[in-house]
């Protein structure tokens, strides 16, 4: 799966004052990340806030930025859920005929054990004829997918690619590296440790950040690809109190606050997220312009 090598950016979706979808922000951020050098697009990941939009959003979506992309990257397309069952009727409801593979959060919710997890996916495996890249999210989902489970599956199905791992478990992301299969992917889904994870043999990163800056993060990590550590190093230090700032008071409202100062979008998010507070807003837009 060359194709999920280097940067991928989990893009988020831009909204209007009204909560209608900003289809002309969703345009130039689409532009801003293939001008920016970003390697392929994640549409309806968690940043794009998936969880607040309809099912007829996400596919108008998606298409909208499959005919904006026009075949320039490849597209994966967020699918995750704790209903395994209806999670196979959500996939043969969607037109992914454009797209190369689905991104697949770990169960949230139900904090099911490491067999049930290893059972979720073995029931998507058989089902979805998509490549599918696990997504490891303990933050989010309430348990952690540990590295046995992770390998199991890596070795038991071909169709499953890869793994976004966001553990922030640097012990765990090089066991998993340690032992995985050649073909096998791991991606960071952590921005500010991508370059040490880099280091020890990850092979990409699925990013928040490069909504606004996919220049510098694709430099950080194609440059780290490479075995370029000191070049890498350089674009880490310029964005790491920016990727604080942008998870402090939420996700995507920080990225979203930086994207509305550099004029991509406007800040709206869709209850039960809000903005950024004033704090957190001040400072995002002081780096802002100390990057810029």
């Amino acid at each position: 799966m060359d194709k999920l090598l280097g940067l991928g950016v989990a893009l988020i979706t831009p909204f209007k004052a009204d909560q209608s979808v900003d289809y002309d922000g969703l345009k130039k951020l689409v532009e801003h990340q293939i001008i920016g050098g970003t390697n392929y697009l994640v549409v309806q990941g968690t940043t794009g806030e998936s969880a607040t939009l309809t099912k007829s959003e996400k596919q108008e979506i998606l298409d909208f930025v499959i005919k904006v992309n026009d075949g320039r990257l490849p597209i994966v397309f967020g699918l995750g859920g704790n209903n395994t069952l209806a999670m196979i009727d959500q996939y043969k409801s969607f037109d992914l005929s454009k797209v190369d593979a689905v991104l697949s959060a770990s169960p949230y919710y139900n904090k099911p054990s490491q067999e049930g997890i290893y059972q979720h996916y073995k029931y998507l495996a058989e089902r979805i004829t998509h490549p599918i890249i696990l997504y490891n999210v303990p933050g989010r989902t309430g348990s952690n997918m540990q590295p046995a489970t992770t390998l199991r599956l890596a070795k038991d199905f071909s169709n499953i690619v890869a793994i976004k791992e966001a553990s922030g478990d640097m012990g765990q992301v090089m066991n998993i590296v340690k032992d995985k299969p050649s073909d096998f992917l791991v991606l960071s889904g952590d921005d500010p440790l991508t370059l040490p994870m880099i280091s020890v043999g990850v092979e990409g990163l699925i990013s928040v950040v490069a909504n606004a800056y996919p220049k510098q993060t694709s430099l950080l990590v194609n440059e780290a690809l490479k075995g370029n550590y000191e070049e890498s190093k350089k674009y880490h230090y310029q964005l790491l109190e920016l990727i604080d700032y942008l998870f402090a008071d939420g996700n995507p409202g920080g990225v979203k606050e930086a994207l509305k100062a550099i004029n991509i979008c406007d800040n709206h998010v869709r209850l039960p997220l809000v903005p950024v507070n004033d704090e957190v807003k001040k400072n995002i837009n002081r780096i802002v312009k100390e990057i810029n």
